[in-house]
């Protein structure tokens, strides 16, 4: 009798264990994904980009926080962060959804249920991971092999001016190896700035050299280059300024004639969240994430879709052959098909 209540106890804690897990979301009825969401077409240039009725796919839900995916072309996955458990979880077709790393934005055994883990990841010229990290506040690049991850890090930049920085959120590179990033304060304990006393973006050359480049915005938060990266774009997450910058890079670095590129204020009273992340699609548009999705923009700033999610979404990425977009949406990875 004993054995039996025993057995039946430990059955009951690995069935509520599993229930609190982030899952596979593989039998997702098609009826049930359009229910939910849909792509709005606000100019007959998107029709090359998307379909009306493109498909939708919920490929894994459960997370806190889902953030900064990255689709990695020698896993044949894309690794996303889940920045309150300090995790980073992978997602393949082969293998459906993996713990990738943990302690990845908040090393230290005392840090494993940390809620500042990393943010935004990143392939480096060299195929290497980069990661922002929210707990150990600094940009840096993973020291194991991409197929066999642990929590070893190479430091990047972790300072400006001999001040730690706040939180570095999202990143990307050139081509010469120039890193450059947003430092928001949101891994601070109530989001006020550190003793940096900015939020800022910054550059860190190949030699470390760190550069201070915008010190006026207030919630800057995803960032990327053009495609010819002649400009940087980024989308700022303050509810008062929600815009999507545009900077012109001078031939020293600096950068030059800021101005906003598109305005997601009509949006905010409509929809959950601001804008966030984003990524430049081959044709140059910008599939930027902001209030209740993922807002794709001309380089002109012209609106062409939304891929409405009804929800806050974090950030997206795309594959290597830019067949589909996966996104973080609050609490799932999600999955559209392009064209």
């Amino acid at each position: 009798m004993y054995k039996q209540i025993i057995y039946v106890v430990a059955t009951t804690l690995l069935l509520i264990s599993c229930t609190n897990k982030p899952k596979t979301q593989e039998n997702k009825t098609v009826d049930s994904i359009a229910e939910q969401f849909n792509v709005s077409i606000h100019d007959k240039a998107a029709r090359s980009l998307i379909y009306s009725n493109a498909s939708f796919e919920i490929l894994a839900t459960g997370f806190k926080w889902s953030e900064g995916p990255l689709w990695v072309p020698e896993l044949k996955a894309v690794l996303f962060s889940d920045v309150p458990t300090n995790k980073i979880y992978k997602w393949s077709e082969q293998d459906s959804l993996r713990i990738y790393l943990e302690y990845a934005g908040h090393t230290g055994e005392e840090n494993k249920k940390s809620n500042r883990g990393s943010n935004g990841l990143l392939l480096d010229n060299e195929n290497q991971l980069l990661l922002c990290q929210h707990g150990d506040r600094r940009i840096a690049r993973l020291d194991a092999k991409l197929s066999q991850a642990k929590p070893q890090f190479i430091t990047l930049a972790d300072s400006y001016d001999n001040k730690r920085f706040n939180s570095p959120n999202d990143l990307d590179m050139d081509r010469d190896g120039n890193i450059y990033f947003t430092d928001p304060p949101y891994g601070q304990p109530g989001t006020k700035t550190a003793e940096i006393g900015i939020n800022g973006l910054f550059k860190v050359a190949p030699n470390g050299k760190v550069t201070m480049l915008i010190d006026s915005l207030n919630r800057p938060n995803g960032i990327a280059l053009s495609l010819d990266q002649k400009k940087l774009y980024v989308n700022q997450s303050d509810k008062e300024k929600p815009f999507l910058y545009s900077y012109e890079i001078a031939a020293d670095g600096a950068l030059k004639n800021g101005k906003i590129l598109f305005d997601f204020r009509p949006f905010t009273t409509q929809f959950k969240g601001l804008p966030d992340g984003l990524k430049i699609h081959r044709s140059g548009n910008i599939f930027a994430t902001g209030p209740g999705g993922v807002y794709i923009i001309s380089p002109v700033g012209k609106h062409l879709a939304t891929i409405q999610t009804g929800k806050r979404t974090a950030n997206c990425a795309f594959d290597s052959d830019q067949t589909y977009l996966y996104t973080t949406t609050t609490d799932m990875l999600l999955r559209v098909k392009l064209k």
